[in-house]
């Protein structure tokens, strides 16, 4: 059980993982050719066409949300701080009930593309769905950052191609799946991704267990031999309770507030799918983050922590040295190909929910007023994407070598702090106003951008400054219940009376759906006689 730490192949060009690189590229190139001769309106470029199954959109949520942060960031945590590491696997793994429960099945009853769709349902559109998309948008442009730095690196080290390079592929290969395929490329994308990640992670947790005799138990053993006691011991990454606490918030709320995310239950044909979606998708990234446990162990044993950070101080690359260790170079150049198409998913996700802020919520429901002909949306649609990947490549190489964490930490702190209180609100209370849910939405995304600022994370890390303003490295335990409070308080002072009365429309649809008219209440007064229009019940033989 010696760590194998010499010899790897790390850094220089490997054969196998091009191979399985260019033929993934190639199978799913083949998709979105077949998708673009699909995708024709609207509501094919950004939901399929409601046309997904229940099963497939489960796959295809697995393969949007375990990103490569899931894969190589969660085992490289696990493999250098312990039974830590899984902080951040638990809490995204608990914010899928919260959307079981509470999300999905609302979501699909009211909206059509986007989650602004339900929050603007019974206000006035113009300041809520401008207010959606600055929220929407911060959310996936932090999120492509972290995304398309981690392609360049994780191709700098494992393809041998120049930081650049890679970063321009990323971009290339993602602007042409969601240019020309839409929902339908990317959702096949996504699933083909969730197959191969789940496949090679399983194969690659069986190597690792199979010198153990299959036992978890003698893996953790062995860790506590090598490393002490308190490699299986809490406290090590999160000391503080209070920052442990706010972390979990963000993370678990900012799921369900996460617009690439939400965007995929318009994919199904009715309420009942988009909630059985979740529940294949919650057993699926479960299984995912287990693995990814015995991944994390296997790797500070078998790989040793010295030399995974040695490689790489964040530790990122303990899964595919891991695979190098048990494998050999052909299954690290499989792992790398799918930590590759990981990327490519996860940010082809990412492009397609901004250009359905920018085209659905501001083009056609903003500047058009609802009014756009379909050819027009499809088009804005299409050229959003294109500006979206550009903007993508530019920011990839404007941030190569930054600590890019606390970018992902600040996507999920904006998604729970703006999206998810005023999409709960929106749903559940009728004195929910349009100023209400325009200062939530503003105030979760700007104190969340602001107390990150002046965080730990970016004071101390990434300035070099002595102290932080803010003690907590993620603000998700202020900026949550500030912006719940601030659009309660506002719709309290601000009172709408139109949204009051349509609050009955938004129950009776977001429980039933679109299409079945409310019940109609009958007065009371001479027996026998109903209201014009209304027919009689039929009568009991």
């Amino acid at each position: 059980m010696n760590p194998s730490t010499a010899g790897t192949r790390i850094g220089q060009p490997n054969t196998t993982a091009i191979f399985f690189f260019l033929l993934f590229v190639g199978i799913t190139l083949a998709i979105t050719y077949w998708a673009a001769r699909k995708t024709k309106t609207t509501s094919e470029f950004f939901a399929a066409g409601g046309g997904i199954s229940a099963a497939q959109n489960g796959f295809a949520l697995a393969g949007d949300f375990m990103s490569a942060a899931s894969f190589l960031g969660i085992a490289g945590l696990v493999a250098t701080s312990g039974f830590d590491g899984l902080i951040y696997s638990v809490g995204w793994l608990v914010g899928w009930p919260v959307v079981t429960f509470l999300i999905a099945e609302p979501l699909r009853n009211l909206g059509k593309y986007t989650f602004a769709d339900v929050v603007a349902y019974r206000l006035k559109q113009t300041p809520v769905r401008l207010s959606a998309a600055v929220g929407t948008l911060t959310v996936v442009v932090f999120y492509l950052i972290a995304q398309m730095v981690g392609a360049g690196n994780l191709i700098r080290l494992l393809f041998g191609l120049s930081y650049e390079t890679a970063v321009v592929i990323v971009g290339a290969v993602m602007i042409l799946y969601v240019l020309f395929g839409g929902m339908i490329a990317t959702t096949w994308v996504q699933i083909v991704k969730a197959v191969l990640l789940l496949g090679g992670a399983t194969a690659l947790a069986g190597a690792v267990l199979y010198p153990f005799g299959f036992s978890p138990t003698a893996l953790f053993r062995e860790a506590a031999n090598r490393y002490g006691p308190e490699a299986l011991a809490p406290g090590k990454l999160v000391s503080n309770p209070l920052e442990a606490v706010s972390l979990g918030v963000a993370l678990m709320f900012g799921t369900a507030g996460l617009p690439h995310i939400l965007m995929r239950f318009y994919t199904v044909p009715d309420a009942k799918a988009a909630r059985t979606s979740v529940f294949y998708a919650t057993g699926l990234i479960g299984f995912f983050y287990l693995v990814t446990f015995i991944l994390g162990f296997g790797a500070s044993v078998l790989v040793g922590r010295q030399a995974i950070v040695g490689v790489d101080k964040g530790g990122n690359m303990a899964a595919p040295m891991l695979a190098e260790a048990v494998g050999g170079t052909g299954f690290l150049g499989f792992i790398s190909a799918v930590s590759f198409a990981t990327i490519l998913a996860v940010v082809a996700g990412l492009t397609l929910s901004g250009a359905a802020a920018l085209s659905h919520d501001l083009w056609s429901s903003v500047v058009r007023k609802g009014h756009a002909p379909e050819a027009e949306q499809l088009n804005v649609a299409r050229i959003s994407s294109l500006l979206l990947g550009i903007l993508a490549i530019l920011l990839g190489v404007l941030f190569k070598n930054q600590n890019v964490a606390f970018m992902v930490g600040l996507a999920f702190a904006i998604a729970a702090s703006a999206n998810f209180p005023a999409l709960l609100l929106s749903m559940l209370w009728r004195g929910f106003t349009t100023r209400g849910a325009v200062a939530s939405m503003l105030t979760g995304s700007i104190s969340a951008v602001l107390l990150i600022f002046l965080s730990p994370t970016v004071q101390v890390d990434l300035l070099g400054n002595a102290s932080a303003l803010f003690p907590l490295k993620n603000p998700g335990i202020v900026t949550l219940p500030l912006s719940f409070v601030v659009g309660w308080v506002v719709s309290l002072l601000s009172p709408e009376a139109e949204a009051s009365r349509r609050f009955a429309e938004v129950e009776h649809r977001m429980h039933v759906g679109a299409g079945v008219p409310p019940p109609v209440t009958v007065p009371t007064g001479v027996a026998g006689t109903v209201p014009p229009g209304v027919p009689e019940a039929p009568q009991k033989v």
